[in-house]
């Protein structure tokens, strides 16, 4: 019998290195072009295994409703928040994920998989960040699988997440 999967999924993390990766392979033109299926992504993140709880973090813009009521009715828990007026960047999406995170680390036994969608590994150093959360879960028996695009992750987040569980680029 398999673990269930706990997912993590920073959505802006995906959505916005797809873009780059887009325009890269094929001309500036393609990147305002890019969709994601948010449900092929979500069955490779599940790969079969029963979700005990998927959460996706994302910003507010309004264009995306159908895409977060959709993953709602999927069962994946949606948490939006809204950009900074002096920046316009988002405010919290990393810190509201990790709480996410913490939270399974207390709360679930046994471990699950605990499955990360994100694009970075930003914060490492400073022992904050998604990596620094998921090396405590790995400390306390949670399996880790990290998906990722390439050319967006952080080499250091990559190579310890195929050391001690798995990378999907």
């Amino acid at each position: 019998m398999s673990h269930p999967a706990y997912i993590f999924w920073d959505n802006s993390n995906i959505f916005i290195p797809a873009k780059y990766v887009a325009s890269r392979r094929d001309g500036v033109f393609a990147e305002p072009l890019v969709r994601i299926q948010f449900d092929n992504l979500y069955r490779l993140a599940h790969a079969g295994r029963r979700v005990d709880s998927a959460v996706c973090v994302g910003s507010v813009p309004p264009e995306l409703r159908a895409v977060w009521d959709h993953l709602r009715a999927a069962g994946v828990t949606i948490e939006l928040y809204e950009r900074g007026a002096g920046t316009g960047t988002e405010q919290g999406v990393d810190q509201c994920l990790q709480v996410h995170m913490l939270r399974v680390l207390a709360d679930v036994r046994p471990p699950g998989v605990a499955v990360l969608l994100t694009g970075d590994g930003a914060g490492y150093d400073t022992g904050a960040g998604y990596h620094a959360d998921m090396e405590r879960l790995h400390r306390f028996g949670w399996g880790i699988e990290v998906l990722s695009w390439d050319a967006a992750c952080r080499r250091a987040l990559k190579e310890w997440a195929g050391t001690v569980g798995r990378y999907i680029p």
